[in-house]
């Protein structure tokens, strides 16, 4: 099709009843206020879908509807579009042929975009049309710099060859921005805001350099021939963090930050010696968007709102649990968000502090000048805080304090690395401390977890293998479900990993007087078994199954969270309709 013939969107819309000549007109001075396009405006107002406007455009030139969010795409085609086209363009070639080129654009009337497009392309341009908002995603998701991480790193290497190069002079030189260091490292930045990796790993071996992205929990790795430019980057960066460039045999830390396509990031350095040169590890904080709400972290409503009224107590402790990497601080930080208020002094105790907090009173450990978890805390109770923030109990001492100030009119909040909420008393407990303490300080305890879910663009139905199937019979009958499981081949939106963003899984043990009661004399095992039968108590693995059943996540995300707890379950029963109780 090609779209010589100009089309009055208002026209056709008007044409196939979708709205009216009032609603058009009205839409028509909106445009002229805002300046953008007439459909975007006419969606905003409320008169019509994207849906209803894509569909009535498909039947009027004749041309397919694409759903990108199910297309299967392939790298090399999506390239045939350079990245900064395809933006302008609001287009993205979706397959290629001796009869031409599929496009999918979110505005196939744009003859300008079309003659650009058939250009670029030389070649026949077939149309089709697609969500503008999918479009977007799509091309944030398909476009990665690896290819131009990749060119940096050759042209670092060229220089770096010749020989005759003082990397110094290099690096301190007025027109820095222009050197492939830092264009390599720029990339590898821009790379990872991209898609949303949470660290970046650079690692020296003996013939390539590694480049590897934690993403949803699971590294992705990219590897360079290019060995040589290894030492220049952890120049760079240590330069960007304020280390010690001329130590190379000791461990360093270090913090910068950096604007990353209108996202303000911090970055956590840590730098290694390792066989082969200096390992360097950076964990990226992403300041733009402020910490999350609690209704923005994915707890289900009825646990959310038990754990709401929990956090609103004047005083008590209330801790959550989880190994490194399950979201703990980030739970944290939405609660201190909700309890953020001017009438309210809260002060922090963390290593390090993450995020920067308004009206919070966050203090840094420094161990080496005798700054640790407990002296911290002693000076912060002096300071009068209404609600106190420990970033982790490591000790005796540290947790004795915080359950003290719980007693004593404070609300302490803090986090342990425990598997499950149950087995988090008998963990204080074997640090030393009292179990009258614990009874009388205690309210709740929240365990969490973090799973993969399932790329909606590539989920399939998916039979259980014979281990998940055992897996499942150890705790429910298998036979008893009537349900189909989902699990993604993997495509282009979730880099054929088959998953796409992680959902947080929770457990929360709250303690009424009965579990305190037990709790104070000090019977472990008669607490973890009223524990795990107290009202409202549901555990992990069986919320994580919950997902499963619910095409959120694949079962190998239920057993692998699943493999370090011990079961706390004796019955279950799994209803007809598939929903997991117990």
């Amino acid at each position: 099709m090609n779209p010589r013939k100009k089309i009055r969107l208002g026209d056709l819309l008007i044409q196939h009843k979708l709205i009216s000549q009032a609603q058009l007109e009205q839409a028509l001075e909106g445009q002229k206020k805002s300046g953008q396009k007439l459909g975007r405006v006419l969606i905003e107002d409320g008169y019509l879908t994207e849906d209803q406007m894509l569909e009535a455009l498909s039947e009027q030139l004749k041309i397919p509807f694409v759903d990108l969010l199910h297309y299967k795409f392939k790298p090399e085609v999506i390239k045939l579009i350079p990245e900064i086209q395809s933006r302008r363009f609001r287009a993205v070639a979706l397959s290629t042929d001796d009869t031409g080129v599929l496009v999918g654009m979110a505005d196939p009337t744009n003859i300008f975009a079309y003659d650009e497009l058939s250009r670029i392309l030389k070649k026949p341009i077939k149309l089709a049309v697609v969500r503008e908002i999918d479009l977007l995603k799509t091309i944030d998701t398909v476009y990665r710099k690896t290819d131009q991480i990749s060119d940096f790193a050759e042209q670092l290497n060229e220089e770096l060859t010749e020989g005759d190069i003082d990397l110094g002079a290099l690096l301190a030189d007025a027109d820095v921005n222009e050197a492939p260091v830092v264009k390599l490292l720029a990339s590898l930045f821009e790379d990872a805001i991209q898609i949303n990796a949470s660290d970046i790993h650079i690692e020296p071996d003996e013939k390539v350099i590694r480049i590897r992205q934690r993403v949803d929990g699971v590294l992705q790795e990219h590897t360079m021939d290019e060995i040589r430019i290894a030492p220049a980057l952890v120049l760079r960066l240590k330069l960007m963090a304020g280390l010690d460039i001329s130590e190379k045999r000791l461990p360093q830390d270090g913090r910068f930050s950096l604007k990353v396509k209108d996202h303000n990031i911090d970055i956590r350095l840590s730098t290694m010696p390792v066989q082969y040169g200096e390992s360097v590890v950076m964990r990226l904080l992403d300041q733009t968007g402020g910490t999350l709400d609690l209704n923005a972290i994915g707890m289900p409503e009825p646990l959310l709102n038990r754990f709401e009224k929990l956090i609103r107590r004047p005083h008590g402790m209330i801790l959550v649990t989880g190994p490194t990497g399950s979201g703990k601080t980030t739970t944290l930080y939405a609660a201190l968000q909700t309890l953020n208020i001017a009438e309210k002094k809260i002060i922090t105790v963390e290593d390090p502090v993450e995020y920067k907090l308004p009206r919070i009173n966050q203090v840094q450990i420094n161990s080496d000048i005798g700054l640790t978890f407990a002296t911290v805390l002693r000076s912060a109770l002096r300071q009068d805080p209404d609600i106190v923030l420990i970033g982790e109990m490591r000790d005796e001492e540290t947790a004795e304090i915080a359950l003290r100030a719980a007693m004593t009119g404070h609300l302490v909040l803090s986090t342990l690395h425990t598997n499950d909420a149950v087995s988090t008393v008998n963990r204080l407990m074997d640090m030393g401390i009292k179990s009258y303490l614990l009874a009388s300080a205690l309210h709740a305890i929240l365990a969490q977890r973090l799973v993969r879910r399932v790329c909606q663009s590539c989920a399939q139905p998916a039979e259980l293998t014979g281990q998940q199937k055992g897996w499942l019979n150890s705790f429910v009958n298998e036979k008893q479900f009537n349900v189909t499981f989902k699990k993604g081949i993997g495509c282009a939106h979730c880099n054929n990993t088959g998953y796409r963003g992680r959902i947080g899984v929770y457990e929360l043990l709250e303690f009424d007087k009965a579990l305190s009661n037990i709790l104070s004399h000090g019977d472990s095992s008669h607490f973890m078994k009223e524990a795990q039968n107290s009202r409202n108590f549901r555990p992990l693995n069986m919320v994580a199954l919950q997902y499963a059943v619910e095409g959120i996540t694949t079962m190998d995300e239920v057993i692998r969270i699943s493999a370090d707890i011990e079961s706390v379950v004796d019955e279950e029963i799994v209803s007809k309709d598939g929903e997991v109780s117990g």
